[in-house]
């Protein structure tokens, strides 16, 4: 998370909708030498208070799982690298835009009952998402090919107790400033979805600092 609080506007609303919205991050906990990562796709409930997801039996993360641990999820949005020429005023210095939300909590192995409906929910929320396309459905598996690789895998929760977000759009510029160096992102920028960034640059709302 970027330090300056001008990046640091957005309420929990809107940064637990966008990592509800991404639905993908990379999952974080503490190691013995050093930090335990994983990325996942996981389903956060409505209200923000729950994360939904599953591990491969073999991750290191989840046979660690002998008791509640820690952990994060850092959800990453668009980013870009913005040129000190695109300002079009003296003295800057290259920076790069990004949208990132990190949830804080507690992650834990659920029983391995829930694996299933935990499966059949997370298809159907991404598939829904290719409509009109027919969603693919567990049900297309052959019973036993599903049973073997559901054994590969397990259900995990993680309760979410904290949200951040950075939203690092310029807003420390002026707003002819910032409105100047979004053209040149959606033209000439490079990074993920520079179109979106570009768009958010252009609504931030910069304060003239």
């Amino acid at each position: 998370m970027h330090p300056n609080p001008i990046f640091h506007t957005e309420d929990a609303v809107r940064n637990l909708g966008y990592a509800r919205e991404r639905g993908f991050g990379v999952l974080v906990v503490s190691g013995f030498d050093a930090p335990l990562l994983a990325h996942i796709p996981f389903l956060l409930s409505e209200d923000g208070v729950l994360a939904e997801l599953h591990l491969l039996r073999s991750n290191p993360i989840a046979r660690t799982l002998s008791e509640p641990l820690q952990a994060k999820i850092a959800v990453s949005g668009p980013d870009t690298y913005v040129s000190p020429d695109w300002y079009g005023v003296v003295d800057q210095v290259p920076t790069w835009n990004y949208v990132a939300v990190h949830l804080t909590g507690t992650l834990c192995l659920q029983p391995h009952e829930v694996l299933h409906d935990l499966l059949e929910r997370q298809s159907a929320a991404y598939e829904a998402r290719l409509a009109p396309k027919p969603p693919w459905k567990t049900e297309k598996m052959t019973p036993e090919v599903m049973e073997r690789m559901m054994r590969t895998i397990v259900p995990c929760a993680f309760e979410v107790t904290g949200v951040d977000g950075t939203w690092k759009l310029n807003q420390n510029k002026p707003d002819e400033v910032r409105l100047r160096a979004a053209d040149h992102v959606e033209a000439h920028g490079f990074g993920s979805e520079t179109d979106i960034i570009a768009a958010l640059m252009r609504g931030a709302g910069g304060d003239g600092l």
